[in-house]
């Protein structure tokens, strides 16, 4: 790792994160990352522990003239999305994050970044390793498997908190304070097929859909970037009447909060079109770039002739239902809130698509800061892939966050954010999936408040994260912290 990171300022935050870095921590694979969390707590000599599901929480006390003051706590999510560039050689399970400095951005090398939500960890450890800065009495709350289910949010037990604030630090736009967000929902369609030998006569392609930006299939869903999966079946969809195209397997995207950047389908065609083939499709081709030319200027679709052509592919029929489900199954924004301005309510991310050897299965992320328009939107897709024929499961959901427009903290936070800027800020509700309202079911009184440093990109190889921003929110967090809310007299 660059010892550029280190020097960059505020020392103590780069640090912690270059610390938090050198360890594996991939949603689901979180077990470095919590003994990692685990020493850090107890060689500081604070009280440490784990909760049934491997939350770690670590407790300090109050400042010396703190201790009048309402007790907090500072959240944020261990694991990281695990995304790389396909001519990355990179294995998550075993390799800490290899940084640089490019300008005001920290960047990784071909793989995400881990800013999401390392940052805010980071400063949650700074702040507990500190001696200086003043502070009411805090636990620090490190969830599991945020990026894949919510599960230590979800799973997290009442009564174990006693802070009666809640500080997040995993907002990614430093002008904005959240007070709410969407839920989320997983919608899962999967079917088998009789594959059948592949007709005499027939030479094999691979296609490829690349150089995608990718992004939060949240914050970044209103963007118009292309999604590889609805990419590609666009491509296939009048194959078979046109060449007598037939699938033979496709792989498409990987998680299901992450935009897919890349989609690899091997299809096998009439050799009486094969001259005809590549030219046809290119025709479509740029009708795509052309369509998506501001938004998605790198995208490339690349046409291969196989040497040896697949041995078994999908019917006809079954490819038929297929593209045409995906086709029909909603991508994107599907509405907008009438609460907030330029707002997203709910929308549906087509995450990952795998076919082959007679089985295919379609992940989707559906997510809306309505609950009755997420069970919307996800009985439609429900409807389009039963349609084909699909068994689809509606799994993993988790609930939204609902503003509170009597937040103490809120008020706290704008005053201060104004008073250090010159400037009000952006008080919002977000499309991203945060775990507060996960956590106030179980802690319905507690009061609650997300933000944190510029980071874009997140979730994609090009995440990075704003250094000038940093100082700004460690400025700010400081400060924050010195002044919260008194306790209320008994």
């Amino acid at each position: 790792m660059s010892q550029e990171i280190r020097n960059l300022e505020p020392k103590v935050l780069w640090n912690k994160f270059a610390d938090l870095n050198a360890v594996p921590r991939p949603s689901k694979k979180e077990d470095r990352v919590i003994a990692f969390m685990k020493n850090f707590g107890e060689s500081l000599g604070l009280e440490t522990f784990e909760d049934d599901i491997r939350n770690v929480i670590i407790r300090k006390p109050a400042t010396p003239g703190m201790e009048n003051r309402k007790a907090i706590v500072m959240q944020g999510h261990l694991d990281m999305v695990h995304q790389k560039n396909g001519d990355t050689v990179f294995d998550f399970d075993t390799q800490g994050i290899a940084m640089y400095v490019d300008q005001d951005w920290v960047r990784a090398q071909g793989t995400t970044l881990g800013a999401d939500n390392g940052l805010g960890v980071a400063a949650i450890m700074a702040v507990l390793e500190s001696t200086t800065i003043a502070h009411p009495a805090i636990e620090a709350l490190f969830t599991i498997d945020e990026e894949t289910g919510m599960t230590g949010a979800l799973n997290l037990k009442g009564g174990i908190l006693q802070g009666e604030i809640l500080l997040n630090l995993d907002t990614e736009e430093d002008d904005e304070i959240d007070i709410g967000c969407a839920g989320g929902i997983d919608v899962t369609a999967t079917a088998e097929y009789n594959q059948e030998p592949t007709p005499e006569g027939s030479v094999g392609y691979t296609i490829t859909v690349k150089g995608l930006k990718g992004g939060h299939s949240g914050m970044d869903i209103h963007k118009g970037l292309g999604n590889a999966n609805k990419i590609m079946n666009r491509l296939l969809f009048d194959g078979f009447d046109n060449f007598g195209l037939q699938i033979a397997a496709i792989k498409g995207g990987s998680l299901r909060n992450a935009i897919p950047r890349e989609s690899v389908a091997t299809v096998i065609i009439a050799q009486v079109y094969d001259e005809a083939f590549v030219f046809d499709m290119q025709q479509i081709v740029n009708e795509i770039k052309a369509e998506l030319k501001t938004t998605e200027p790198n995208l490339e679709v690349v046409f291969e002739k196989l040497d040896s052509t697949p041995e078994l592919v999908m019917p006809s029929i079954a490819q038929f239902y297929f593209v045409r489900a995906m086709y029909a199954a909603h991508n994107g924004v599907y509405s907008m809130s009438t609460d907030f301005d330029n707002l997203v309510e709910t929308s549906n991310n087509i995450a990952k698509v795998v076919l082959g050897e007679g089985n295919l299965s379609v992940e989707c992320l559906t997510r809306s800061s309505v609950e009755t328009s997420k069970y919307d939107l996800a009985n439609s897709l429900r409807s389009a892939f039963e349609l084909m024929g699909c068994e689809v499961a509606l799994s993993g959901a988790y609930p939204g966050w609902t503003p509170n427009s009597e937040s103490e903290i809120m008020d706290v936070l704008a005053s201060i954010y104004e008073k250090q800027i010159g400037e009000k800020p952006r008080v919002v509700a977000c499309h991203a999936g945060l775990e507060c309202g996960i956590l106030g079911s179980n802690y319905p009184d507690m009061d609650m408040i997300s933000f944190g440093p510029t980071i874009h990109g997140a979730h994609s190889p090009d995440e990075r994260a704003s250094i000038s921003s940093s100082q700004k929110f460690w400025k700010f967090l400081v400060e924050v912290l010195a002044n919260i809310p008194l306790k209320q007299q008994k």
